[in-house]
């Protein structure tokens, strides 16, 4: 497959089946400026499904190392007002929300004091972003943005092509129809899921060479998949590509081992794509 029409299969997918992006509805993608590719693709896509307005919020970690170095301290946690003014609007006008993830400069800031690091991030916005998410006013989605930084951090050489191939296959770009059979998958997920919650487990017990970990669950624990539905009734899919999960968990009982290097990411849509890249395929469960 050439890297247009793998490309353009991504965006669509995000477009279609990650946002469910609705006719006349508007559509905010925020990524880094070094995702501007991805963020263009998705953009074209969501205007073919018929999206009304399409805005693109970049990001910029060298101006956020800037800021911390020699900004004001009023500076450290500042959200812009009016991109504050753009959340707090989209609890009412509900548009469609497109994340790109993938850092493109993983160290950049690693030699700056943790603490500001960590202050930088803009507390407002985070907060109205989350609001918007646990109210489920909006549909959105995380994808990967394959690129040099990532490339590096996890092949240890800027090779961003087998990235591309892995974030593919995981994807299921390869197939014929990939929107349909994204959709055929999640819906295989949610046969499973449904299934787990009828049983009712209180632990799950996972073993094999050298592992025996049991995991207790909270009482009355559901279990979900890929499928969230907002507030009007869209459904849209949280992550690409996705896995059903325990919503609470208690109780581990561990003895684990691997034969592979065990690699910590961040929480949310870091970690799970991070998981399916590493293993280069396609999660089926």
């Amino acid at each position: 497959m050439i890297p247009e029409e793998r490309l353009r299969r991504y965006a669509e997918l995000t477009v279609r089946v990650g946002a469910n992006v609705q006719e006349g509805q508007d559509v905010i993608v925020t990524g880094y400026v070094e995702h501007a590719e991805i963020a263009r693709a998705v953009a074209r896509e969501s205007y073919r499904a018929g999206a009304k307005h399409v805005i693109v919020l970049y990001g910029d970690l060298h101006l956020r190392r800037a800021a911390i170095e020699l900004g004001p301290e009023e500076e450290i946690g500042w959200s812009a007002p009016h991109l504050l003014d753009l959340y707090r609007r989209a609890y009412d006008e509900r548009p469609a929300f497109v994340s790109l993830t993938g850092n493109p400069n993983p160290d950049l800031l690693g030699d700056l004091d943790a603490a500001l690091v960590g202050r930088s991030e803009p507390k407002e916005l985070r907060a109205a972003s989350l609001e918007l998410i646990t109210a489920r006013r909006i549909n959105w989605t995380v994808i990967a943005a394959p690129n040099v930084g990532w490339a590096t951090q996890v092949f240890g050489e800027p090779d961003v092509e087998r990235l591309w191939v892995a974030v593919a296959t995981a994807n299921r770009l390869d197939e014929d129809d990939p929107v349909a059979a994204w959709n055929e998958h999640v819906s295989r997920l949610q046969e499973r899921a449904d299934g787990l919650n009828e049983r009712s487990f209180d632990a799950i017990r996972f073993s094999g060479p050298g592992t025996n970990l049991t995991v207790g669950l909270v009482p009355d624990v559901r279990w979900t998949c890929a499928r969230m539905q907002t507030e009007a009734g869209i459904e849209h899919i949280r992550t690409c590509p996705r896995r059903r999960r325990s919503r609470a968990r208690t109780g581990v009982a561990p003895r684990e081992s691997s034969g592979r290097r065990l690699r910590f990411s961040p929480p949310a849509a870091a970690s799970t794509i991070s998981r399916c890249v590493s293993r280069a395929g396609r999660s089926s469960t």
